[in-house]
């Protein structure tokens, strides 16, 4: 079949005021990790509008949108529950009524991520107003709680939902360029114990919080030391909360817990992090207790499905079938090479890649240094080049690149 590129462009340039007004009405639906309902059933809306030919919504509450019934499986992917709006008045506006102008949007959700939701749905429309179907099913999945647990949700749509695409699109925010890999990450608990006292002799006790004082000067160390890696960079660490007991303010402390935000590059596993944390002198003389969070706080469907805040490293190469597939889509629409590179966060893909070895490629709407932050924006430009690439990528691949696909994915970052 021979795709009209420019009608694509055409089409996505002419849907971006509908794609806008759907961006928007999400931003006003407040969607903290767990309390996604109502963004998924207004998700649900928007896909039936424009012509999906099947929407399910997933015991766990993932929205699953499906367009064709070929036999070649592609997912595409935007988590669609956002993160708090922590100090209100770092925000210039409402941080869910938001501001628009000709070229942004602004508001909690806007890069990270619901704009790529926004793209997806609209690339549907076009590829059924062009008639772009072909022997391929593509799935557009707006999964939940990642901003709680990456990648959870695609243990459950993998394991419970059965649901394996041959490989995955990640619509989080790409800075305009297409990626292929991140750091892992994983989530530590280090705890002390002492032995409380009145506070008026501390030297009847034992005190917690002193113990872990020491171990806290060995992990700021211990983070200028990590491995680095000359494409996804250095292995980080930094103490993210801290947290203690006693029977009230004037006793002694009896315990002690520090939570560790550890990022992991190449050639570093989760055994292997807790370890070097085992080892530090600090933590031996405490006798502190060095374990994995596990995470099982229910989704808004109350469904519990617990698994270890263990999400590993993932890295595809630059001339893999599935990246190429992007690049060459990317190229054929707008008539340059983009940049590939990686995210310096983490996404979804810790689980469809890092987990199983489907094998992921990013690009998305929005920049990265635009999640989490007060005045998120995305760019309307942008809502509409991705709409227009993710519009290509399903009739690209089955024509181009599904007969240079690997039988098996390596995840790279385990061969160097």
């Amino acid at each position: 079949m021979k795709v009209d590129f420019d009608k694509v462009l055409e089409l996505a340039k002419k849907y971006e005021p509908e794609m806008t007004k759907f961006l928007r009405d999400m931003i006003a639906i407040p969607s903290e990790s767990c309390q996604e309902e109502k963004v998924i059933l207004r998700i649900k809306e928007e896909m039936e509008k424009v012509g999906f030919d099947k929407v399910y919504i997933d015991p766990m509450g993932n929205i699953l949108g499906y367009i064709g019934h070929g036999k070649h499986v592609i997912a595409m992917d935007a988590h669609i529950d956002t993160v708090g709006v922590g100090n209100p008045a770092n925000w210039k506006y409402d941080p869910y009524q938001g501001y628009e102008d000709d070229e942004i949007i602004i508001g909690r959700g806007g890069s990270d991520q619901e704009g790529g939701m926004a793209s997806m749905v609209y690339a549907g429309k076009i590829i059924k107003e062009l008639g772009l179907e072909d022997d391929y099913t593509l799935v557009v999945v707006g999964s939940v709680q990642e901003e709680d647990c990456d990648g959870l949700c695609w243990q459950y749509i993998i394991n419970e939902d059965k649901l394996t695409p041959q490989f995955v699109v990640i619509t989080e925010p790409t800075d305009g360029k297409i990626y292929r890999g991140q750091r892992g990450r994983m989530e530590i608990k280090v705890t002390t114990q002492g032995i409380s006292c009145h506070g008026s002799a501390p030297e009847r006790g034992d005190n917690a919080i002193y113990k872990m004082a020491n171990i806290l000067t060995e992990l700021r160390a211990l983070h200028e030391n990590l491995v680095d890696h000359n494409f996804l960079g250095k292995g980080s660490l930094t103490v993210s909360e801290i947290f203690h007991t006693s029977p009230s303010r004037c006793a002694v402390a009896d315990s002690c817990w520090i939570s560790i935000d550890r990022r992991l590059t190449v050639g570093e596993t989760g055994e292997y992090a807790i370890q070097q944390i085992k080892n530090l002198p600090a933590v031996k003389a405490a006798k502190a207790d060095v374990t994995m969070y596990k995470y099982e706080r229910p989704s808004y469907t109350d469904l519990v499905y617990p698994t270890d805040c263990y999400f590993p490293t993932w890295l595809i190469e630059e001339e893999h079938p599935v990246c190429c597939t992007l690049v060459d889509s990317y190229k054929t629409l707008f008539r340059e090479d983009p940049k590939v590179d990686k995210w310096i966060f983490s996404t979804n893909g810790v689980s469809i890649m890092g987990r199983y070895g489907i094998p992921c490629v990013g690009f998305g709407p929005g920049h990265e240094d635009q999640a989490h932050a007060p005045n998120e924006r995305t760019w309307k430009k942008e809502l509409v080049n991705c709409a227009a690439v993710y519009a290509v990528i399903p009739m690209m691949y089955v024509t181009q690149y599904v007969n240079k696909m690997p039988v098996y994915t390596k995840n790279t970052v385990n061969n160097l």
